[in-house]
């Protein structure tokens, strides 16, 4: 008897796709699922850096590794305060590598709460660009959800140019 039952339900499945593939229509089962394309926004910003401090924690041989401490202000459609940890690698020519975490708080598109961002910059020249993206998990109260990649390009420890094309899952 189960046998048959299961016989059924897999001609009936068949049939479904059949029909689906001929008309070029899909129909909802319960084994499919009808999701929502993902909107997308950018957010830009402007940011300014309102205190920093570098500690070197390797400077046996060349290139010097540094801890860099920042405190960040975004003001634009990101708008809120960031404290920022970065790992530096510094050449002699003062071209520069880092890697970094913060924890942004504020708003982003009317949006309040908290997410995380890592971020990989280079510097030459005494400019720095940067890539980041929101880790995934760490968006907090109505950021909940957030995914997003952007990055900022300005002056070395001066102030950027920032941007964040972000969605919510």
């Amino acid at each position: 008897m189960s046998f048959r039952i299961a016989k059924v339900v897999m001609i009936s499945l068949s049939m479904w796709q059949a029909v689906s593939a001929q008309t070029g229509k899909e129909t909802n089962t319960p084994m499919q699922t009808q999701t929502e394309p993902r909107t997308r926004a950018r957010a830009k910003a402007k940011i300014t850096v309102e205190s920093s401090e570098a500690k070197p924690y390797d400077q046996t041989t060349s290139p010097a590794l540094l801890e860099i401490n920042l405190t960040e202000r975004f003001t634009g459609d990101i708008d809120g305060e960031s404290p920022v940890r970065a790992l530096q690698i510094l050449r002699d020519d003062k071209s520069a590598c880092l890697v970094s975490m913060q924890r942004f708080r504020g708003k982003l598109g009317g949006r309040k709460g908290t997410f995380v961002l890592q971020g990989s910059e280079i510097v030459e020249n005494g400019k720095i660009k940067a890539t980041w993206f929101v880790v995934p998990g760490s968006g907090t109260g109505d950021l909940s959800g957030l995914r997003g990649e952007g990055g900022f390009e300005g002056d070395f420890g001066k102030g950027s140019d920032g941007w964040l094309d972000y969605w919510f899952e």
